[in-house]
C-alpha cells in the first residue's frame, strides 16, 4: 500500500498547472532578461545583478523542464487537465524560442562562454525533444505554426551557441591570429641578385624599416590642432581601436604600427573627456562580444538576415493562429498562446530597435563606402540620435568604490553582534557582509578623469622607445617621488625591495592621516584622498581582480587592523572628560598616529612577525609633512596614479573583462589608457618590420637624394 505524501487536491492543481504555468514563467524569464540584462554594465546595486543572475540561471532550467513535462504528457488521454496535444507542441517550439535567450545576454560570467560545447549537445538534445513531441501530435491542426516558430527558435539557438564559442577566450584568441606571412620571396630574390651579378651590374641590398616610416610621422600630432570628436566620431574610433586592442583580454602581442597609431590619436586629444568616451564605447563593444549576441549578428549582414527572418516567422504565425479555427481548446490556453505569440513579437521588436540603434549597426556603416549603404546611412543616423537620448546615457556606472581603513577598524570595534560576525565567518560569507556593510561608491568626477589623464600623457611623451616605455609601466611611485624629494625614507615605501600592497597600504594610512591633520585648501588633495581610498578597496574588495598584484596583501590587512584596534582600546582608556562620540573619536586616533613618537622603526622592535605597517604609514606622513604643502599633494597625488596604473597593468586582461558586468571600475579604464599610450610590454616589434629590397647603384643614388630632399622640405 503506497502513502501519498502530496494532497489529492494538491497534486490535482499541480496536474492542471505544472505545463501552464512553466510556459508563463520561461516568458516572464525572458522579458526580465532582455530588459534588465544590460543594466548590469552600468549597475552598482545588489538588486538588478542578483535579479539577472537568478533569471539567467532559471531561464534555460524552465524551459527545458517545460518541454520536459510537455513530452511526458503528450499522448495521456486521462482527463488531469492537461493542454491539448496539438497546442502543447505548438508551446514546446515557443520554449526551443526561449532557449535560444534574448540578443541582451548570452553569458553571465566569462566562465560560462567555456561551456559552449555544453549548449551545442544541449541544442541538439532539445531538438530532438521538440521534434519528438511534434511527430506524437502529428496529425494536428497547428503544424504549419509550430514549423514556423520551430526554425525561428533554431536560429536563435544556433545564434546563442555560436556567440559562446566565439567568446571562448581559447578561440577569441585565436581569432586574433594574423594572417600567414613568409616574408619576401626569398628564392626570387636571391635568382634576380646572381643575375645581376653574372650581368656585372652594381647591385646592392638595403634594409628598409618600416618603424622608420612610421615615427616620421610622429610630427604630425605636434602640428595637430585640438581633436574635437561628435558622438558619431567617438563610435568609430571606439569600435576602430576595439579591433585593434581587443586582444588585451587575452594577452595578445601588439605591433609597433599598432602602438604608433593609438598614440598618436590619443596624445593628440586634448580633452580627457573625449578619451574616456572613446574608452567607454570600445569597452562596450569588448562586453558586447564576450556577453551578448552582438558579435554573433555584426559578423556578416547574414546576422541581420536571420534576425529578420525569425521576427517575419513569428508575426506570419500569429496572423495564421489568429486566422485558425480553434476548436476543442479550453480560452485560457488559448490566452497563454496570445501571450507567447504577442510576447515574442514584441521582444523581438525590442531587439530590433536596440540592433538597428545599437553602435555595432553604426560602426558597421561607417565602414561601408557603397552608394545603397550610405543613403541607409543617412536615414539611420537621425534615428541613433535619437534613440540616444532615449535610451540610457552612461556605458558604465561611472563611480569607483571607497574603502578606509581606520574608519572600518572603527566600526568593526564598535560593532556589538560579534555573534553574527562569528556565524558569517563560519559560513564563509565574511567578504559578501563586509563588502555590503562597508562598501561605499562616489562618482568619478572629470577633475579625477583630467588629472589621470594628463599624468599618463605627461608618462607617454617620455616614453620615446620601448625601454622608457617600459621602464615608466613597472614604476610603482618612485620616479613621482624622486622628481620631488631624495629623502631615503620616502624613497624606500615605493622602492622595488617593497610588496606593491604594503606601497598601497603605507600611503593609504598616511593620506588619511594627513588629509584629515591638514587645515588647508588645495585641488590635489581631495584627489589623493579618492584615490588612496579606491586603492584599497580595490586590495580589499576586489581580490579576484587584484590577485596578480595583492601578494599577502589579506594578512598585512589584518594585522594593521588589529594593531590600529589594540591602538584605539588604549586610547579608549585614556581618562577624557567629555564622551567622545564616534566621529570626535575618530580625530582624536588620527591626530594621535600622527602626534606619537617614532624614533625607532617598527620592525625592531615587533620583528617580522606581524605585518602591520600602521607605525610605519605614521613615520611616512611624518616624512611627507617635512615637504612644502602644495608639493607635498601634488607629489602624493602622482605617487597614487603610478601605483594605481601598475596595479592596473599587472592585472590579468580577463579579470578587468570581468568587471565589465559589474558596472565597471576606473582601473579598467586606466588599464585601457596605459596600452593607447604604449606604456607597456604587450607590443611585440621594437625594431620594426625589416624587409630586403634589391636595388642597382643609380637606384640607390637617387633614393638618397630623395630622402636629403625630404629631410630639408
Amino acid at each position: 500500500m503506497t502513502v501519498n505524501v502530496i494532497p489529492k487536491r494538491l497534486q490535482r492543481v499541480w496536474d492542471k498547472w505544472n505545463i501552464r504555468g512553466s510556459v508563463l514563467a520561461s516568458l516572464c524569464l525572458q522579458i526580465l532578461l532582455i530588459f534588465l540584462a544590460p543594466s548590469r554594465k552600468r549597475a552598482r546595486g545588489y538588486i538588478i545583478i542578483p535579479i539577472v543572475w537568478t533569471s539567467y540561471l532559471l531561464a534555460d532550467f524552465v524551459a527545458a523542464y517545460a518541454i520536459g513535462l510537455i513530452s511526458n504528457n503528450q499522448g495521456d488521454k486521462c482527463d488531469k487537465g492537461n493542454v491539448n496535444d496539438a497546442l502543447s507542441a505548438f508551446w514546446a517550439s515557443f520554449l526551443l524560442l526561449h532557449l535560444g535567450g534574448p540578443d541582451s545576454i548570452t553569458a553571465f560570467s566569462l566562465e560560462d562562454n567555456e561551456l559552449w560545447i555544453r549548449h551545442l549537445f544541449g541544442l541538439i538534445a532539445e531538438l530532438i525533444m521538440v521534434v519528438y513531441v511534434f511527430t506524437q501530435a502529428i496529425p494536428f491542426s497547428f503544424w504549419l505554426q509550430t514549423l514556423l516558430v520551430l526554425l525561428a527558435g533554431l536560429i536563435k539557438y544556433a545564434e546563442r551557441t555560436r556567440a559562446l564559442y566565439l567568446a571562448c577566450l581559447g578561440n577569441f584568441k585565436d581569432s586574433l591570429k594574423p594572417k600567414p606571412d613568409a616574408g619576401p620571396n626569398y628564392a626570387q630574390l636571391m635568382g634576380e641578385y646572381s643575375s645581376m651579378l653574372e650581368a656585372e651590374l652594381p647591385v646592392k641590398f638595403i634594409t628598409v624599416n618600416e618603424s622608420e616610416r612610421q615615427a616620421n610621422k610622429e610630427h604630425e600630432r605636434q602640428a595637430n590642432s585640438e581633436v574635437k570628436l561628435n558622438d558619431i566620431e567617438i563610435v568609430r574610433e571606439g569600435f576602430r581601436f576595439y579591433q585593434i586592442f581587443r586582444g588585451l583580454i587575452v594577452d595578445h602581442m601588439f605591433s609597433f604600427q599598432e602602438r604608433d597609431e593609438s598614440r598618436r590619436f590619443f596624445l593628440g586629444l586634448k580633452k580627457a573627456q573625449d578619451a574616456f568616451r572613446v574608452m567607454e564605447v570600445e569597452l562596450n563593444f569588448m562586453y558586447d562580444a564576450l556577453f551578448t549576441k552582438m558579435a554573433t549578428v555584426y559578423k556578416s549582414y547574414l546576422g541581420y538576415i536571420f534576425r529578420f527572418i525569425c521576427t517575419a516567422l513569428i508575426v506570419a504565425t500569429y496572423i495564421l493562429f489568429q486566422s485558425h479555427h480553434k476548436p476543442h481548446i479550453h480560452p485560457f490556453d488559448i490566452a497563454i498562446t496570445y501571450s507567447l505569440l504577442i510576447g515574442a513579437i514584441i521582444l523581438d521588436i525590442v531587439a530590433l530597435i536596440k540592433l538597428v540603434l545599437s553602435d555595432w549597426t553604426l560602426a558597421l556603416l561607417q565602414l561601408q563606402k557603397s552608394l545603397p549603404l550610405l543613403k541607409v546611412k543617412e536615414v539611420l543616423w537621425p534615428v541613433y540620435t535619437i534613440g540616444k537620448y532615449i535610451s540610457f546615457r552612461r556605458r558604465w556606472s561611472e563611480s569607483m568604490g571607497q574603502h578606509n581603513l581606520i574608519s572600518f577598524c572603527l566600526v568593526s570595534l564598535e560593532r556589538r553582534l560579534k555573534l553574527l560576525d562569528e556565524v558569517v565567518d563560519y559560513v564563509g560569507l565574511k567578504e559578501i557582509f563586509e563588502f555590503m556593510t562597508h562598501r561605499d561608491f562616489i562618482s568619478v568626477g572629470n577633475d579625477l578623469k583630467e588629472f589621470i589623464f594628463n599624468e599618463l600623457k605627461a608618462k607617454a611623451d617620455e616614453a620615446k622607445d620601448a625601454i622608457s616605455a617600459r621602464e615608466i609601466h613597472s614604476s610603482r611611485g618612485h620616479m613621482a617621488v624622486l622628481r620631488y624629494t631624495s629623502r631615503e625614507s620616502i624613497v624606500a615605501t615605493v622602492g622595488e625591495n617593497v610588496e606593491f600592497n604594503e606601497s598601497v597600504l603605507k600611503w593609504h594610512i598616511a593620506t588619511d592621516l594627513l588629509y584629515f591633520e591638514s587645515k588647508e585648501h588645495n585641488d590635489k588633495k581631495k584627489l589623493c584622498k579618492q584615490l588612496s581610498d579606491y586603492m584599497l578597496y580595490l586590495l580589499f574588495m576586489q581580490p579576484s581582480l587584484m590577485s596578480a598584484v595583492s601578494g599577502i596583501f589579506q594578512i598585512r590587512f589584518q594585522d594593521t587592523c588589529e594593531e590600529a584596534k589594540e591602538f584605539v582600546r588604549r586610547l579608549k582608556m585614556t581618562p577624557d572628560r567629555s564622551q567622545p562620540s564616534d566621529q570626535t573619536m575618530e580625530k582624536r586616533a588620527r591626530a594621535q598616529l600622527l602626534e606619537l613618537a617614532t624614533p625607532v622603526k617598527p620592525v625592531e622592535i615587533k620583528g617580522d612577525r606581524s605585518k602591520s605597517v600602521l607605525f610605519d604609514a605614521c613615520m611616512l606622513a611624518k616624512d611627507l609633512k617635512s615637504v612644502d604643502d602644495d608639493k607635498m599633494w601634488k607629489m602624493m597625488s602622482e605617487v597614487l596614479v603610478e601605483l594605481l596604473s601598475y596595479g592596473a597593468s599587472h592585472c590579468r586582461g580577463n579579470a578587468h573583462a570581468q568587471q565589465l558586468t559589474k558596472g565597471g571600475e576606473l582601473v579598467t579604464f586606466v588599464w585601457l589608457l596605459m596600452a593607447h599610450f604604449g606604456l607597456g610590454d604587450q607590443f611585440r616589434i621594437q625594431a620594426g618590420h625589416a624587409r630586403a629590397k634589391l636595388i642597382t647603384e643609380t637606384e640607390r643614388e637617387m633614393s638618397e637624394e630623395n630622402t636629403e630632399k625630404e629631410s630639408a622640405v
